[in-house]
């Protein structure tokens, strides 16, 4: 061990899933952190390229010898990868980790896990800590449980594991999340904004760059830490259900001089088409969340990084609509905004 900080030699990493939201922040802040970064790519052309100083290698993460190949020499591979659209969660999802796992035993490495709140049920509410009881109530939070089990368990056997949890993510580049599937529509204008909560319920939110930043922050102590480690973050906590769409409200506002309106979900006409759309039907089960407030405690993270980088809402909230093609991603000058009369747009409830 040394003096805390992992040494400038030891920084090659393995990004499975940097094709996706959470990966391709995580593969890029690494990268601009000075890392040497491998990213596992399916169906790519050629066996290897580089791109964006990113070095992609043709292979599939359901396949162990792709894994373990593009592992060779990594101090660290970080698990972000996952079927799209939740597409086969049951068949994948834990031969995936599996295979990263006997990678990270194979090099000594440490697996970098983006966790959420699936793994707990009401019994933990409102208040989650790394230790919290994982009693989760779903088939997914069941198979969260697992995974974390299983890296535990490889934490055990030479293998160093990390795990940030966060609340629902939202960025330039997120993927499947709620901000774009279930309050807005990606590619068109912002006219209405759905919130799925239930009246005065608060919500816990991520910001994909705050969450990567973190990761590779507590990667940069990791020989500091334990061979298996928990944190949570804060992120944005929207304490009434409606904060993030009134942030989306705002900088629609700022940009267009047109305030969108802020609707309901309408979970009973996804509850009907639940049964013929996997997304859909993913969604309700997890609508629990939105029935009661959960919160993170990043008290721990806090004691270890002295603080949590945090992006202000209404900058991360028009990063997101720029990425998801809401918005034009040329600012307009502050002196030439449209005039907005924002007690108005306050009042579109």
């Amino acid at each position: 061990m040394n003096d805390g900080n992992t040494r400038s030699s030891d920084k090659t990493a393995l990004v499975l899933g940097a094709t996706g939201g959470i990966g391709g922040e995580v593969a890029r802040q690494l990268r601009d952190a000075g890392w040497t970064v491998r990213a596992l790519q399916r169906g790519a052309t050629e066996a290897m390229q580089q791109r964006d100083g990113i070095t992609w290698l043709r292979g599939d993460a359901m396949q162990r010898a792709d894994v373990m190949r593009a592992a060779e020499g990594c101090q660290v591979i970080v698990h972000a990868v996952n079927p799209p659209g939740y597409r086969g969660w049951a068949e994948v999802v834990l031969p995936m980790v599996d295979n990263t796992i006997a990678a990270a035993v194979a090099q000594r490495a440490t697996i970098v896990l983006p966790g959420t709140v699936y793994n707990f049920g009401p019994d933990a509410f409102p208040l989650l800590r790394e230790e919290s009881p994982q009693h989760p109530q779903t088939r997914k939070g069941a198979i969260r449980v697992q995974m974390e089990a299983r890296l535990e368990a490889a934490s055990r056997q030479g293998a160093r594991v990390l795990i940030v949890r966060a609340g629902d993510f939202f960025g330039p580049k997120s993927g499947n999340n709620w901000l774009a599937q279930g309050m807005l529509k990606p590619g068109k204008p912002v006219t209405s904004i759905a919130t799925p909560a239930d009246e005065g319920v608060g919500h816990q939110w991520a910001y994909l760059p705050d969450v990567a930043r973190t990761m590779v922050e507590l990667l940069d102590r990791r020989d500091a830490l334990g061979p298996f480690e928990r944190f949570h973050m804060a992120g944005h906590w929207d304490a009434t259900g409606r904060q993030i769409a009134e942030a989306a409200q705002r900088v629609v506002a700022r940009r267009s001089g047109q305030a969108p309106r802020i609707t309901r979900t309408p979970w009973w006409l996804l509850r009907l088409m639940a049964p013929f759309v996997t997304t859909l039907r993913e969604m309700m089960e997890m609508r629990y969340l939105w029935q009661r407030p959960v919160r993170m405690a990043n008290d721990r993270l806090l004691a270890v990084l002295g603080r949590e980088p945090h992006t202000p809402l209404d900058e991360a909230i028009e990063a997101a609509l720029v990425g998801m093609g809401c918005l034009d991603a040329r600012r307009q000058p502050a002196g030439d905004s449209p005039a907005m009369n924002f007690s108005t747009a306050a009042s579109l409830k």
